[in-house]
């Protein structure tokens, strides 16, 4: 078991840490042009490849796709009355609570834990999430809701051509299928890249603050994906990642929306340094959690 769990988590932190390394060496890395390569670019595709040979049935993707709008549901619920218990503003802290690394890190947990199975089933709470962040999620940092955002956002457009194609039994010419590998393959080691540059930015402050709002993200996250996954009877597979995805420290992106919008920026920064750091070190029990080991 511990072989496994090395297999799983090493790659992730081997590939985060060359781009932190990256930027400790004051290499030359745009962040934004790669995180916009990978995330309109790479995951799109990474997402059309993955659905046009879906390793699971298109009823567990959609039930997937279901658990996942419950899961925020939850983290809505308990992480706004944390935030509140604790005193903390909603509009600053609730989305970094809401919003995990579904991605960078998710995806190549997901996809090393369970193979192309896991790998299908993470991206359809990756679709999700991202749904979420680039609209209610921007509305309660910006405080003005707009859908002009998630129309600019590839990822729903590829989760929902690629569903389509699953309920249609649509096969990708050969050309196509080949180009979507190819370009799908850049994602995940570049949002890992992309993850260690930016982790080597943050500067951590606002301490307590942070501190709070990574517990809550870890916390409560674990306790709704186990709560919806057993609510729902997902199976063992479909379990382990629904816990996986909900159980991944504050995203980066919480950052960047942070920053925009001016809504302590420095503490949202902190949260994403300290969960990230928790996480690490609490890997090997998540992942032995998800893996039905205990």
């Amino acid at each position: 078991m511990t072989a496994q769990l090395f297999a799983i988590i090493a790659p992730v932190f081997i590939i985060a840490g060359f781009g932190f390394g990256w930027r400790r060496l004051h290499l030359p890395f745009d962040t934004a042009t790669v995180t916009a390569i990978a995330t309109n670019l790479g995951t799109p595709a990474l997402i059309l490849a993955t659905l046009s040979k879906l390793e699971v049935s298109a009823e567990a993707f959609t039930e997937m796709l279901f658990a996942t709008a419950l899961t925020l549901v939850g983290f809505a619920v308990l992480g706004g009355l944390a935030l509140k218990l604790a005193r903390l503003p909603l509009r600053a802290f609730l989305t970094p609570v809401m919003m995990a690394n579904a991605g960078n890190m998710g995806l190549p947990l997901c996809l090393f834990a369970f193979g192309q199975e896991g790998l299908s089933l993470a991206i359809a709470v990756f679709a999700v999430i991202a749904g979420y962040h680039f609209s209610f999620g921007i509305a309660v940092v910006s405080g003005q809701f707009g859908l002009r955002q998630l129309a600019r956002t590839p990822v729903i457009y590829a989760t929902v051509l690629g569903l389509a194609m699953v309920a249609t039994g649509t096969e990708l010419p050969g050309w196509i299928d080949n180009t979507l590998k190819l370009l799908g393959g850049i994602a995940i080691p570049m949002m890992l890249l992309a993850l260690g540059v930016s982790l080597s930015g943050l500067r951590l402050a606002s301490l307590g603050q942070a501190g709070i709002v990574a517990a809550i993200r870890l916390v409560v996250g674990l306790g709704v994906g186990l709560a919806v996954a057993r609510l729902l009877g997902l199976s063992d597979t479909a379990t382990g990642v629904l816990i996986i995805q909900s159980a991944m420290p504050v995203a980066v992106f919480n950052y960047l929306f942070a920053s925009l919008y001016d809504q302590r920026p420095e503490a949202v920064a902190g949260s994403v340094l300290v969960s990230t750091a928790v996480s690490f070190l609490t890997l090997p029990f998540l992942l032995l959690l998800a893996l039905g080991q205990f």
